[in-house]
């Protein structure tokens, strides 16, 4: 074979080689390819899905890609790739209305690399239409490796109109559509935080209907959901015709803010006239259906401040219930309120009970004949470390709401029993002590077997003690309270009706109650040695209870001439500050040495 046939075999080898490694090359390259555009698929796909808006611009601010969320948001056509947005869409800045490509094209000079954001904006699609469309907008920067200085604007559109849909049904009461609990949350903010601003009166005005629960389960479901949405239609008209905000709370509660008034005659007149329309605006089977509601006010500053306005107008309507169906309370503040925060010493009344904050006091009660003191109150206290002595008449109310006023009642009798043995120890004069028992105490479970233990424990007498109960709680549940009273007098223990009139008590109820002592209140005596009437009522009362084989307490003697005069009536003690003031039980021991 000669040369030129050598070299010609070798160059068609090396072209074959070379076709070969082309067709490769292609080969990868066209898999390549496949892969990017599935890739580019994929993510296609996946911006479809998303229920954001989003958009690429090219460098001309021409729409190289629009996800399905973003063609229909501008109502894109088919053709919409490589071409520019016509008309261009505009963002709201403050006050501004700005193109959109006037973003791109601030970003494209922005060297710190950093998104742009404009949460809470709007949106105008078209200028001419006038409409716009709440959104959140989200710009960025995307590079490609074809070229270094090419790149691409990435824009991201959240519609907020869905959102902001949901957010109006979360603030509506799904019954009637009138704006609820939360939404008078965030008007009640922004009123208050304005309300410096004149000098005006603020009120909130909380309405229940009376005796719902009582009514549904008579009429039936269907009809007292007609009762509030009736209702709750006109409560709106009301407050447009008047300047008012209605809201519908919960249940059968409904809420009226009076942004501003002259005087509290202003808010009267409004509850009024709601409980006249409600006497009769609804008609049941072509008959009138009679309601009524109880209506509890707060107004800003009488009530104090607008941290507490809604609890008082709910501590004003609680008022009102107790009053009867129909009442209007408007909450007062007063001086103690003004000097506590009720909320922080609620918070610290456990921890006040384990640090031993609450103490002991007694005052002292003297027989008539003598002036000896021959037995005594027994009076909870509690020295707070920053305020002092806080007033029974501040955190006993505290206590019963929360239930704790069981534990303390506990601890007073413990802390009774433990003196009582002390006193009997050092040979002091015996006495009876006096406690005081709450209503939630009386009708708790255990509560005599809990009096019976702890005498035991202690080793102390019945006959050492005695519990008092007041007039009102004896008469608010009378089988209890006698099935009580008649236990506790098994064991040895003395039981005395105290404040007697300031209630309602039935002479039947009172001859069968089982007390041994009746407690006269002070406000029986407070004008007692002016008025003659005063002086005959005492004087029968005191009667009443000998008759009925009962010993008479007086309380509230302030001064010799008092208790001259009520002595005089045949009571058997006395009890005052004439005689002593509430005192610790180191100071109170020196009037029982023998």
């Amino acid at each position: 074979m000669d040369l030129s046939m050598i070299l010609y075999v070798l160059l068609g080898g090396v072209i074959l080689i070379a076709l070969i490694v082309i067709l490769m090359l292609l080969a990868k390259q066209r898999i390549l390819q496949n892969r990017i555009e599935a890739t580019i698929e994929i993510f296609k796909r996946s911006f479809d899905i998303s229920e954001d808006a989003i958009m690429i611009f090219s460098e001309e601010n021409k729409v190289l890609y629009a996800n399905s969320a973003l063609r229909k948001l501008l109502s894109l056509p088919d053709d919409f790739e490589d071409t520019a947005l016509d008309p261009m869409p505009q963002v709201k800045i403050k006050r501004e209305w700005i193109p959109l490509d006037h973003f791109v094209e601030e970003l494209r000079l922005d060297e710190s690399g950093r998104m742009f954001s404009f949460p809470q904006t709007s949106l105008s699609i078209d200028p001419k239409a006038q409409q716009s469309i709440p959104i959140n907008l989200y710009i960025d920067r995307s590079g490609t490796a074809i070229r270094e200085s090419k790149w691409h604007a990435v824009i991201v559109i959240h519609d907020l109109r869905k959102e902001q849909a949901q957010n109006k049904v979360a603030f509506r009461h799904k019954l009637t559509n009138l704006p609820n609990q939360l939404q008078a949350k965030s008007d009640l903010n922004k009123l208050f935080s304005k309300i410096h601003l004149h000098n005006k009166k603020l009120a909130l005005v909380i309405i229940d209907i009376d005796n719902f629960s009582q009514i549904r389960g008579m009429i039936g479901y269907e009809q007292s959901e007609n009762i509030l949405i009736h209702f709750g239609r006109f409560l709106e008209q009301f407050s447009k015709q008047n300047a008012l905000y209605v809201y519908h709370t919960f249940s059968n509660h409904f809420l009226l803010c009076l942004p501003v008034i002259e005087d509290t005659d202003d808010v009267v007149n409004v509850a009024r006239k709601i409980q006249s329309e409600l006497n009769a605006f609804y008609k049941l089977n072509g008959v009138g259906f009679h309601l009524t509601a109880s209506i509890g006010v707060s107004i800003y500053p009488d009530s104090g401040s607008t941290l507490n306005l809604m609890d008082r107008a709910y501590k004003a309507l609680s008022i009102a219930q107790k009053s009867g169906y129909g009442h209007i309370h408007i909450y007062k503040k007063s001086t103690l309120e003004e000097k506590y925060d009720e909320t922080e010493l609620f918070s610290m009344l456990h921890r006040a009970m384990e640090k031993r904050e609450f103490e002991i006091y007694y005052q002292p009660i003297v027989c008539t004949k003598s002036f000896d003191v021959v037995a005594a109150e027994a009076l909870i206290r509690w020295k707070h470390p920053e305020y002092g002595f806080i007033p029974p008449d501040v955190f006993i109310p505290m206590l019963e709401k929360s239930g704790a006023i069981i534990e303390l009642g506990r601890f007073v009798l413990s802390e009774v029993l433990k003196q009582q043995k002390r006193w009997e120890l050092f040979k002091f004069k015996k006495i009876e002590v006096s406690i005081n028992v709450s209503p939630l105490e009386l009708g708790s479970e255990g509560f005599v077997a809990h009096v019976k233990k702890e005498l035991t424990s202690h080793q102390v007498s019945p006959d050492s003690i005695k519990f008092e109960i007041t007039e009102g709680l004896a008469m608010e549940d009378e089988g209890l309270a006698n099935r009580q009273l008649y236990a506790l007098k098994k064991l040895g223990v003395a039981i005395s009706l105290d404040d007697f009139g300031t209630g309602y008590t039935s002479f039947s109820y009172l001859k069968q109650f089982p007390a041994d002592i009746l407690k006269i209140d002070k406000t029986m005596i407070d004008y007692i040695l002016e008025h003659e009437e005063d002086q005959r009522i005492v004087n029968a009362m005191i009667e009443l209870g000998h008759n009925l084989g009962m010993k008479t307490v007086v309380e509230g003697i302030e001064s010799k001439e008092m208790a001259d005069m009520v002595a005089s009536y045949g009571c058997d003690y006395l009890q005052g500050y004439y005689f002593g003031k509430p005192q610790p039980a180191y100071e109170f021991q020196e009037l029982i040495r023998r």
